[in-house]
């Protein structure tokens, strides 16, 4: 944080106290992300998790736990716990203890507990921050690195010599076959290529049926409502918001299967959200910057294969 997002910070809950009239107590913030490849750290295939439960537990110098306190994320993956006065957090740590409707089953495990770091104090207010916690599918993805999964050893197979008299054993079954990997190289689908049946396999981090307010957020969920699918949402025509949609939601399913995508899963809600809360006009332009990313900017193709 730069010294004018400092100030910034600063001037505004100084403003917020004086509005409030209440006593400003203290905060602290963070955010939970899926491990989708079991390694323990944020990579470009994790994603915020929604529906999270997270615990912040303080302990005494004896090692009992003297404070305790829950909370669930948000459509985000963020997370605000309050806590009344100034309690000393500095032996508190935070960690994921479980998941709840909407983490999209990426709950079953955690990564390691974080403690909270003093980011702000002042007139009695005080803000911590949390490291990013991570939890963890039960198990890793298909299109993840063998070298940060390695599977077990199996034993020495002998080959038995066949039998004279006896018919030869029947040939082994096919193994079913694994999802497309993610693209390293920058790949670019459009709306269209997005509702082929024959292409549902790259739909990754989220599904058809996921609502647009739990993929976007509050903002999204004003504006659209609900109910709507990320499915519905690409049928989108005519409308300028109904074309944000439509793009955007294309934008959001090609930062899942492209690590070259003009923009990150997080960028894409974040100009999102943006443009819902501007004018008509920043709705267009943002519609149509998702557009000319979706559609290679002139120099990307869709990669798409037909899935088996």
């Amino acid at each position: 944080m730069d010294l004018h997002e400092k100030l910034f910070f600063a001037a505004f809950l100084v403003l917020s106290v004086a509005i409030d009239e209440t006593r400003a107590d203290t905060m602290v913030t963070g955010t939970v992300f899926c491990d989708q490849c079991k390694d323990g750290q944020r990579s470009l295939f994790d994603y915020p998790v929604n529906g999270a439960k997270v615990t912040l537990s303080c302990a005494d110098s004896n090692g009992k736990i003297i404070m305790s306190r829950e909370e669930t994320t948000n459509w985000f993956g963020s997370y605000t716990m309050r806590f009344d006065g100034a309690p000393d957090l500095s032996s508190c740590s935070a960690r994921v203890t479980g998941s709840g409707q909407g983490s999209m089953g990426c709950g079953e495990g955690a990564g390691p507990s974080q403690n909270p770091r003093l980011m702000f104090r002042m007139f009695d207010m005080e803000m911590y921050t949390v490291d990013s916690l991570i939890a963890q599918p039960p198990q890793p993805m298909q299109y993840c690195s063998t070298s940060s999964n390695p599977p077990p050893k199996s034993p020495p197979q002998f080959k038995i010599p066949p039998v004279p008299g006896l018919p030869p054993l029947p040939p082994l079954p096919s193994l079913p076959p694994l999802p497309p990997v993610i693209f390293a190289e920058a790949s670019a689908c459009p709306s269209e290529k997005w509702t082929v049946p024959e292409y549902k396999c790259y739909w990754r981090g989220v599904n058809r049926d996921t609502k647009v307010a739990v993929a976007f957020g509050m903002v999204a969920a004003r504006r659209y409502g609900t109910d709507i699918t990320l499915w519905n949402a690409l049928q989108g025509r005519g409308d300028p918001y109904r074309t944000l949609l439509r793009e955007g939601v294309t934008a959001l399913l090609n930062s899942y299967n492209s690590l070259q995508f003009s923009y990150h899963p997080l960028g894409v809600v974040e100009h999102m959200n943006s443009a819902l809360m501007g004018s008509t006009r920043s709705v267009l332009l943002t519609a149509l910057r998702f557009k000319r990313a979706n559609s290679g900017a002139g120099n990307v193709t869709c990669k798409f294969t037909i899935c088996k």
